[in-house]
């Protein structure tokens, strides 16, 4: 993984200085709440429900094992205990003292950490896929560009003050785990016909009050110009992005109202003055970055090892975790491993202190030290032998972290919604867990198969509900917390935005609409089909008739 150079360390320990001064003069009165909210977002710090919120920045969601336990300390040392991992790929400490902020950052700058950037009006953390560098269909290994895409963004002055937050998710395999198409600018790596690396460019998408799916605007932008083309998107975003409304600002609604054709020939003319300008990356640029990236020091193994086997075979529990939770590797007699951190009665993506030490642990004795984190609020270790992998599963399973549950229904994305966020209409957590109670059976969580179910506490779609089988959205009904139901969204290469089905449910009938959602696609799926592959083909109005249907015809007896 990348490791800072002088100049990148003395970049963030300089911003340590700088908010450390900050911090102390607003706490002496010397600064308004008005000029030093714009200053505290600039270093990742909200003023929450409960307490301060720090969002700590994990580029593409690569982490060290160094940096893990840094994290946990840090955690024990400023916060409860605990840390939450974001669909974003980064870590939340929810209840930080604000006096302590500076202090927690410059700990983090101590493992080449920060979180510069995770808030704002400015280009957040650029997000990609948690098994880039290993798996089979990847075509571009896409974190050398990310890394790119990092250091051009940081303290860039053009693009400090957008009109609104901007988000970049990068893709190198055949099978998007990006999600680039719900992001502002969505970046595919491809070759064209001549072999050729470019970028295939998608800008507009993102989800929020106006959900909507990304639009190509180049087909294929050369990799010398991946910074010159994103620039000049941004300088028209910049030029004509709405200030004067904060539900208009963001660049989806800029190209819908020019239209993909106009705002591509805005660009395209934004792009001429300066696409060989200093912004244009060399081959000696790239491979400085890349060499960071080299494969690891893989042992030379057979593809298949027989201890595993035979432990898969007379292990049922240890044979259900490989398939749901182990990816296979490019690498013969390697594996990825997915540590679940949706165990019911945990908030999904929240992980102790205990935890991260262990899972740092294992990272060194398993993962050449490194470990990722996935926007489905899980982690990945990438790099395990699969001789290793009982061992593995033994260890996860006696911390709470090995739920063979991955991709399936309780492996649940979940905002902190009300519990913490000031933003939220209604909570997401406890949705969450009465989910997971009612579905707390593995042969039945088997049955169903594959379904994506994803909660915000509010229409920032912090939980990416818009993209989920299921989306599940807080709102207010005169005060009370509601939930709206959508069906048939999707993430990966297939993204589309799921569609409501009608009116807003009651905290306490949640559990019972997902379960008749999911008896009505048992009742009408082929062979093989997911659930949102059966709402594909059916429509929506049979899931709409067993949810309310039923409902109402219990209500007229009930009145009878």
């Amino acid at each position: 993984m990348y490791r800072y150079d002088a100049y990148d360390q003395r970049n963030v320990d300089e911003r340590v200085a700088q908010f450390r001064d900050q911090t102390h003069r607003y706490l002496a009165g010397e600064l308004s709440e008005d000029e030093y909210r714009p200053l505290r977002l600039q270093n990742g710090l909200y003023i929450q429900r409960q307490a301060p919120m720090l969002r700590i920045a994990i580029p593409y969601g690569n982490l060290s094992s160094t940096q893990l336990r840094k994290l946990a300390a840090i955690t024990r040392k400023y916060d409860k205990g605990y840390g939450h991992f974001s669909t974003r790929q980064n870590l939340q400490l929810n209840w930080p003292a604000l006096e302590n902020v500076p202090e927690i950052l410059a700990e983090l700058a101590t493992v080449q950490m920060h979180a510069i950037q995770t808030s704002g009006n400015c280009i957040r953390n650029v997000t990609s896929d948690p098994f880039a560098g290993v798996a089979g269909d990847e075509i571009i290994d896409p974190r050398p560009w990310c890394e790119i895409l990092r250091q051009w963004s940081s303290f860039h002055p053009e693009f400090t003050h957008l009109p609104r937050k901007f988000k970049i998710a990068v893709n190198g395999a055949e099978h998007d785990r990006a999600v680039i198409q719900a992001h502002d600018i969505g970046l595919d790596l491809v070759k064209n016909a001549e072999g050729a690396i470019g970028f295939r460019v998608l800008v507009g998408g993102g989800l929020g009050r106006t959900p909507v799916i990304g639009k190509e605007i180049s087909p294929f932008v050369p990799w010398q110009h991946l910074l010159t083309y994103c620039e000049s998107i941004l300088r028209v975003y910049n030029r004509h992005g709405r200030r004067d409304n904060l539900y208009k600002a963001r660049i989806k609604i800029l190209v819908n109202a020019l239209g993909i054709e106009e705002f591509r020939r805005q660009v395209e003319e934004e792009w001429i003055h300066h696409k060989d300008g200093p912004g244009t990356l060399t081959v000696d640029e790239v491979h400085r970055i890349a060499d960071h990236f080299d494969d690891p020091a893989y042992a030379t193994l057979p593809a298949d090892d027989l201890g595993f086997e035979q432990k898969r075979v007379e292990n049922k529990p240890f044979a259900a975790w490989v398939k749901r939770n182990v990816r296979s590797h490019k690498q013969p007699g390697y594996a990825a491993v997915v540590l679940s951190l949706k165990k019911t009665g945990v908030a999904p993506g929240d992980i102790t202190a205990e935890q991260m030490d262990l899972v740092a642990d294992w990272a060194d004795a398993h993962a050449f030290g490194e470990l990722r984190v996935t926007h489905e609020q899980n982690l990945v270790l990438a790099d395990v032998k699969k001789s290793d992998l009982f061992a593995l599963w033994q260890k996860a399973r006696d911390a709470g972290l090995a739920t063979p549950n991955i991709g399936l229904l309780t492996d649940i994305i979940c905002c902190p919604g009300g519990d913490f966020c000031n933003l939220a209409n209604a909570k997401s957590i406890p949705i969450a867990e009465a989910i997971q109670r009612r579905f707390d059976d593995l042969d039945y969580l088997y049955d169903i198969g594959e379904l994506e179910l994803n909660i915000s506490g509010c229409m920032n779609a912090c939980g990416h509900h818009h993209v989920g089988h299921i989306g599940v959205l807080g709102v207010d009904k005169n005060g009370s917390e509601w939930y709206q139901v959508t069906i048939g969204g999707d993430q990966g290469n297939d993204a589309a935005i799921g569609k409501v089905i009608g009116r807003a449910f009651a905290a306490a009938e949640m559990p019972d609409v997902i379960a008749k959602l999911i008896e009505t696609y048992i009742d009408n799926r082929h062979e093989d089909e997911r659930f949102v592959d059966t709402v594909r083909r059916i429509g929506l109005d049979p899931f709409k008739t067993r949810v309310y249907g039923e409902q109402q015809t219990q209500r007229k007896v009930v009145n009878g």
